[in-house]
């Protein structure tokens, strides 16, 4: 699937193509709630990186995470790219796995599918503040399931390959 995304003031931005376009797992880590997640956790979703077609790349910066979130020693290998005018997240990617980008849902302006069930991940670092819904099709998880993005688009039979 294309999937096509801009920041909020429009100044950047880009399409993809995913293989695994579903938006189904919510994390809750101290990365992704704090740079990217209002609601206490943000959605990635998964994408081929050799696809990527900027527009708008001189508005982007980057932001490497710290690992040890709150002592803010250890830096992440990981990139996290943002619009540097509005401040909008537009995608992370890790060096050491360079075939993929992982775009965050809440800059995709195309229509993307329903998942089936979420996944509601590393829990350990949700604050006490920020609801989970609970339910049929609510998968819990206090730490990374064992299974990839891609991996449960295949157990579902939803990957586009």
């Amino acid at each position: 699937m294309k999937l096509e995304a801009s920041c909020h003031c429009g100044a950047v931005r880009f399409s993809c193509d995913s293989v695994a376009p579903y938006p189904f797992m919510y994390c809750y880590c101290s990365i992704c709630r704090k740079t990217a997640g209002a609601g206490g956790f943000s959605i990635n979703l998964h994408a081929d990186a050799d696809s990527l077609v900027v527009e708008g790349e001189e508005s982007i910066n980057v932001y490497r995470p710290y690992m040890d979130h709150p002592k803010r020693d250890e830096r992440s290998p990981g990139e996290r790219r943002f619009c540097k005018h509005c401040g909008s997240m537009m995608w992370a990617f890790d060096p050491r796995w360079p075939a993929l980008i992982h775009p965050f849902a809440s800059v995709i302006d195309s229509p993307l599918p329903e998942p089936p069930e979420r996944y509601h991940i590393l829990l350990d670092s949700k604050p006490g503040w920020v609801p989970v819904p609970a339910g049929d099709g609510e998968c819990r998880f206090d730490h990374y399931p064992d299974c990839s993005l891609l991996d449960w688009h295949r157990r579902h039979g939803l990957a586009e390959e």
